[in-house]
């Protein structure tokens, strides 16, 4: 990836910081963005896919690890937090949630650059984000958080959706009940295991058109689940 076409959104409600910011990137021929809020930030990711999200984690109208928690159900993009919560337990919690890197404010904009230029690095030029998922008589559209199925709309729960977006970042492959209870739930107690069950029963059922016999939403016994993506068999 070239750094001076790079696209830098800026998910930040101070007005001064992010001016700061954009005229340092800007002053480098990188492309910027702005957000003062996390739903402005998710429209921005979605319509215009950045290659680098810088994240404040105090933003007005939702935490900054909901938002970050959120966009990693669909996007890989990578994130690096912004944030004047200098704590152990709250770097822990946003890599927990799926952050790159964690810049404690005050920085400085040269230790800034130089982790966007990391993280450009490492996400290479054939980075892939999934935003539509269409399969058979289903559409997904995991930034809007709708589902369709021959074109009527299907309200799913918010485990229901976690479940479908983690298969559907694996199509084709099995994925453990231990991988979905951690991504989904944030742990692997057993007791959580039945409302894996309820969701993919729930799933089925809001679905597949014979809930009894799935075509996509299939279980490996005792491993996991599987969407399958294939010709019926």
């Amino acid at each position: 990836m070239d750094d001076v076409r790079a696209q830098i959104l800026v998910v930040e409600d101070d007005p001064d910081l992010r001016q700061g910011i954009r005229g340092a990137l800007e002053g480098l021929c990188y492309r910027c963005l702005e957000a003062a809020n996390g739903r402005e930030g998710m429209d921005l990711v979605a319509s215009h896919r950045p290659d680098v999200i810088l994240l404040d984690l105090g933003l007005p109208d939702m935490d900054g690890l909901e938002l970050l928690s959120r966009l990693r159900e669909w996007s890989r993009t990578p994130v690096l937090v912004l944030s004047a919560r200098g704590r152990d337990i709250d770097k822990v919690a946003s890599f927990d949630s799926g952050a790159d890197d964690y810049l404690t404010k005050p920085f400085r904009i040269p230790e800034l650059l130089a982790r966007i230029r990391t993280l450009l690095r490492r996400a290479g030029p054939d980075r892939v984000e999934l935003s539509v998922f269409v399969l058979d008589h289903w559409r997904i559209d995991l930034p809007l958080r709708k589902v369709w199925v021959d074109d009527r709309e299907v309200r799913l729960s918010t485990f229901e959706f976690a479940v479908l977006g983690a298969l559907i970042r694996r199509a084709g492959s099995v994925v453990t009940h231990r991988q979905l209870l951690d991504e989904v739930w944030g742990g692997a107690r057993s007791e959580w295991l039945s409302h894996l069950r309820l969701c993919m029963t729930q799933l089925r059922r809001k679905l597949e058109q014979n809930p009894s016999r799935p075509r996509h939403l299939r279980t490996e016994t005792g491993v996991g689940y599987r969407l399958w993506v294939g010709a019926s068999s």
